[in-house]
């Protein structure tokens, strides 16, 4: 059965796949490490020139990023709870324990209300609390909670990282909710996937 079948828009299947569409299906592959085509690429599959804006947005967040890979996934996630996305929670949890993340943070994110109750450092926490105020009230943002953050010990670079990241994940979460794919899927697939399997990427989680 597609469990796909509730999506609004059609989803070209990685066989029927033809010319540029099967390049970038294969670019998709590339950039993920994955086996397959995650679903949420397929949702723009009718439209390769908007794939192909997706696929370099998160080329350049999760493969050529300064901060640690660890801490892109914990924005991802957190940023996906924080739009009320459990399919996009589930996929970034998944890659957050990946690159280091603990079991214990990513099921505490499925259950938290705020960074207070994650099992995070100062400076992690100073972070995501701005990253959640970006995601629901940008324009709130002052200068002194940028301060805060530097005073944390973030750099204004990481900060623009951090910001980018997780505003992909607010446009990603509304894409994927707001055409149905999140209502047909609870679970990506990719969240169904064991941490274990994936190969060890070696990465720091330090903050800076």
């Amino acid at each position: 059965m597609d469990m796909t079948s509730g999506v609004r828009v059609p989803l070209v299947d990685e066989a029927d796949a033809t010319g540029y569409l099967a390049e970038l299906y294969e670019r998709a592959k590339e950039v993920t490490a994955l086996s397959f085509v995650p679903d949420m690429f397929r949702l723009v599959s009718t439209r390769p020139k908007l794939l192909e804006t997706m696929l370099a947005g998160y080329d350049g967040v999760f493969n050529h990023g300064k901060l640690p890979r660890q801490t892109r996934e914990l924005i991802s996630a957190w940023t996906s709870k924080v739009n009320e996305c459990p399919y996009c929670v589930g996929t970034h949890s998944y890659f957050l324990q990946v690159f280091g993340g603990s079991p214990e943070l990513a099921q505490a994110i499925e259950a938290a209300d705020s960074p207070d109750d994650l099992p995070v450092d100062e400076p992690t926490r100073v972070l995501l609390h701005l990253v959640t105020k970006l995601s629901r009230s940008a324009y709130r943002i002052t200068d002194k909670d940028w301060q805060v953050a530097l005073d944390a010990g973030w750099t204004a670079d990481d900060l623009l990282e951090a910001f980018f990241c997780a505003a992909l994940f607010n446009f990603i979460t509304r894409l994927v909710d707001g055409l149905g794919l999140g209502a047909s899927v609870a679970r990506s697939r990719i969240s169904q996937l064991e941490p274990s399997e994936a190969s060890d990427p070696a990465v720091t989680t330090s903050h800076s």
